[in-house]
């Protein structure tokens, strides 16, 4: 049976580095991060989340600032919101939360964000700093799941890994990752001929595919690693809705070396990921010394 990779636990390791960091900016240098989130509208999943960023920034010792802005804001007015947070010397973090109202123009607001301060890593000056090997801002999600591969193995120099999934969001950033980890990166999709063989060579899976449970048990090479970045709500057996990965999690629970849950693998590391960005942020924009960069 495979290890269990605790992402819960990880996740308030992540955290406690970002709190000292946090402190010895602080200590040192004075500075205080502070993340700046934008919420317009009503969305009922999106608010119950910025509250959870909000309250974890505050217990890393952040300055966090919510500005809530109702659902029939104008684009204008949203960029101009943002516009002025990047010129705020205070605020060395921006995040926006997704999805905007049709009526606005996700992209152009996103774009909007002074790279420096994009917390997301979505800006594609960031996405350039990254393939290039630039210090960067990465995408969360990627970054915990790269953190999470380490726990298993702190070197990945050398794997074969296999990424499911082509996303701006996940797909690519972790691809670049891997390679900044000396891994031999393979990025796969829904459309890859005999996507189980190209699997079954990789000694690290990362499923970000989006497809319930599509990853089966004798897709996986005995011993990899499978880090699973999928969430999808299905109806079970018994006609209850119910959370689970791209991976058959029960198929290959009994042939990985250690693998992910869903939920409490991935998810708590991306909120942990984003407050690392957040502290890396400040100290960049400071010409300062980051433990996270």
């Amino acid at each position: 049976m495979a290890q269990i990779i605790d992402g819960k636990k990880i996740a308030a390791d992540v955290r406690a580095q970002v709190a000292a960091e946090v402190q010895r900016l602080v200590s040192e240098n004075g500075l205080k991060p502070g993340l700046a989130v934008v919420l317009v509208g009503e969305d009922p999943a999106s608010k119950v989340y910025v509250k959870n960023k909000a309250q974890q920034t505050v217990e890393v010792g952040m300055n966090s600032w919510e500005h809530r802005l109702p659902a029939e804001t104008s684009e204008a007015d949203v960029l101009a919101l943002v516009d002025k947070l990047n010129n705020d010397p205070a605020c060395h973090g921006i995040l926006v939360q997704l999805p905007l109202p049709k009526h606005i123009n996700s992209e152009k607001v996103l774009n909007s964000i002074n790279p420096d301060k994009d917390v997301d890593g979505f800006h594609p000056v960031n996405v350039g700093r990254l393939w290039v090997g630039e210090r960067a801002l990465v995408p969360c999600t990627p970054t915990g799941s790269v953190i999470l591969a380490k726990t298993v193995a702190p070197s990945l120099a050398g794997l074969n890994a296999v990424v499911i999934g082509r996303s701006n969001i996940v797909g690519k950033p972790v691809a670049a990752l891997l390679l900044r980890e000396n891994c031999t990166v393979t990025v796969a999709h829904s459309r890859t001929k005999d996507l189980a063989g190209v699997v079954k060579g990789a000694d690290l899976v990362v499923a970000a595919v989006g497809i319930p449970e599509m990853v089966r048990g004798d897709w996986i090479k005995p011993g990899a690693i499978v880090i699973d970045v999928g969430i999808n709500r299905i109806t079970g057996p018994d006609g209850k809705g119910k959370l689970v990965g791209d991976v058959n999690y029960a198929e290959c629970e009994k042939v990985a070396g250690a693998i992910t849950p869903v939920p409490g693998g991935v998810g708590p590391m991306t909120i942990a990921c984003l407050l690392r960005n957040a502290a890396q942020a400040a100290a960049m924009q400071n010409n300062l010394k980051s433990a996270f960069a």
